[in-house]
């Protein structure tokens, strides 16, 4: 690109945590006025870019420059006095302020050392006609939906006179009308010359609003498409590489049809539609789709940890509950996707976080039998390499893997019958990934049924029996028998069917 239309180059920017690279020499040019995709596999270091240019980390190398100059950006803060603003999955606003009260927040217009509201409002309606957005400065954000909530935000950057714009995942909690909206706000946004920065997993929305799509993977550019030359194969190929994909036979092992978990019709909210499928005893059944597509919501409802809007739930022909403590004592475990906040108590030992699932085996009598309590941690920290072998540690100070382990051990400690999994690879390492991969087998071919979910291409055809795509609320397409590869999985989750599955 001509550097006269460049407005952001971050050049042979490096990256390492803890000796691991994780980007090397990789070069990101954004133009005046463009809508610029970037997109890449988990892992791939789009989010680790992020963070160098809006100052969240510091680079180990290369050269910044925004607007023709070079620039150190070492805070958020000095981001936003450049004219970078960046829009995250979870929203920063507050629900109980007004629109104006959000915009404004922090830095607030005074008049004798009072906030002026009427000012405030002024300037917020004044963006708001300048934009053409379809929101009003007294609204209170709790009333509004997710689209408005995201423009929201995007007044909160152009307050700032934000030349550029990051967009991360911004329609993962959308509705397709919800994010109808946001397109039309993000064109409206580049004909008045703001530039964007589009991060996100949907192929047909990187297709649809991008003048061009820059590829990562492992850390490194890979390439950068125009418009003419975006299409599915061609980013497909570019974001999973070149390595030959393994393709698992399908298992030797029986199905147990004795065990029987029964999904029909499950709606919730308006993020599920209809969902039906059966899983039986010894099969591990992956869930595939992009995130936001509905996946967590799904395993929830099944645990009990949600309640569907309509449908049914069946486990050997018994309805499966609302209640969590009920479907534990049917034999029901979930390790969820966010472990900290809700797999286990970071402050806990790893012997008090394993007895949390199993105290109606350690009590007699209403009782915690101590005994009991340190054998069972001592015999799941060995059958499961927890390290450091040590029941009093907290949980909170040991790894990422580590932690895994002891959330999906505490489960397993049990004679589970479903197991529900959520992004269960998230954040560790190739060898407790294999230690994952190993229980969950075990267990399968000893007649649990297995649900996982997972963003992992390589994970999802690898370790799945049979593969479920979500898209648009929906079962998409299924893949079985082991004839599948990750370029199949990625096409049916961004809703294109392929030869290699069957259209449900």
């Amino acid at each position: 690109m001509d550097d006269k239309r460049v407005l952001l180059r971050a050049e042979g920017i490096c990256k390492q945590f803890g000796g691991v690279p994780v980007l090397q020499n990789a070069t990101l040019e954004i133009g005046y006025g463009e809508v610029h995709a970037l997109m890449g596999e988990n892992g791939a270091g789009k989010s680790t870019m992020i963070k160098i240019i809006t100052g969240v980390f510091t680079k180990d190398g290369g050269q910044i420059y925004f607007d023709g100059k070079p620039v150190e950006i070492t805070s958020r803060q000095s981001a936003m006095d450049n004219g970078i603003s960046v829009i995250y999955q979870e929203l920063s606003l507050f629900p109980a302020l007004t629109v104006t009260e959000n915009i404004f927040l922090g830095q607030e217009e005074t008049r004798y050392g009072l906030m002026s509201g009427k000012q405030m409002r002024r300037e917020t309606q004044s963006l708001i006609d300048k934009y053409g957005f379809d929101v009003d400065p007294g609204d209170m954000v709790e009333s509004l939906g997710m689209a408005k909530r995201q423009m929201v935000e995007i007044l909160k950057a152009l307050l700032t006179d934000a030349k550029l714009i990051i967009m991360d995942e911004p329609t993962s909690a959308l509705s397709a009308a919800e994010s109808e909206k946001l397109f039309s706000t993000i064109e409206g946004l580049k004909n008045k010359g703001t530039s964007i920065l589009y991060i996100s997993h949907r192929l047909e929305e990187v297709n649809r609003i991008s003048d061009r799509l820059t590829v990562m993977r492992d850390g490194r550019i890979v390439g950068v498409l125009d418009r003419s030359d975006i299409n599915s194969q061609v980013v497909t190929k570019m974001m999973i590489g070149h390595e030959i994909e393994q393709k698992r036979e399908p298992r030797a092992g029986s199905i147990n049809k004795g065990r029987c978990l029964e999904v029909k019709d499950l709606c919730y909210k308006d993020i599920l539609k209809s969902i039906s499928f059966t899983a039986y005893g010894g099969e591990i059944v992956g869930i595939g789709g992009l995130v936001g597509s509905g996946r967590s919501e799904l395993v929830r409802c099944i645990y009990g940890a949600e309640k569907q809007s309509s449908g049914s739930i069946t486990y050997n022909g018994k309805p499966v509950g609302s209640s969590i403590g009920k479907n534990v004592r049917m034999n029901f475990g979930l390790v969820p996707e966010d472990r900290r906040s809700h797999g286990f108590i970071p402050l806990l030992s790893v012997e008090k976080n394993i007895a949390l699932a199993n105290y109606d085996r350690l009590s007699k009598n209403w009782f915690v039998t101590r005994r009991k309590e340190a054998e069972l941690a001592e015999k799941t920290i060995k059958d499961y390499d927890i390290r450091p072998p040590r029941r009093s540690v907290q949980v909170g100070n040991l790894s990422g893997g580590n932690q895994q382990k002891v959330v999906l051990g505490k489960w397993l400690s049990r004679d589970l019958e479903v197991l529900l999994l959520d992004e269960p690879t998230m954040g560790v390492d190739v060898g407790v990934k294999a230690d994952l991969y190993r229980y969950m087998r075990d267990l399968a071919d000893g007649g649990a049924i297995i649900i996982m979910v997972s963003s992992d291409l390589a994970e999802l055809t690898w370790v799945s029996d049979r593969i479920l795509v979500v898209y648009d609320g929906k079962f998409f397409e299924e893949f079985s028998g082991g004839n599948v590869t990750q370029a199949a999985v990625l096409l049916a989750a961004s809703g294109e069917h392929t030869q290699e599955g069957v259209a449900l």
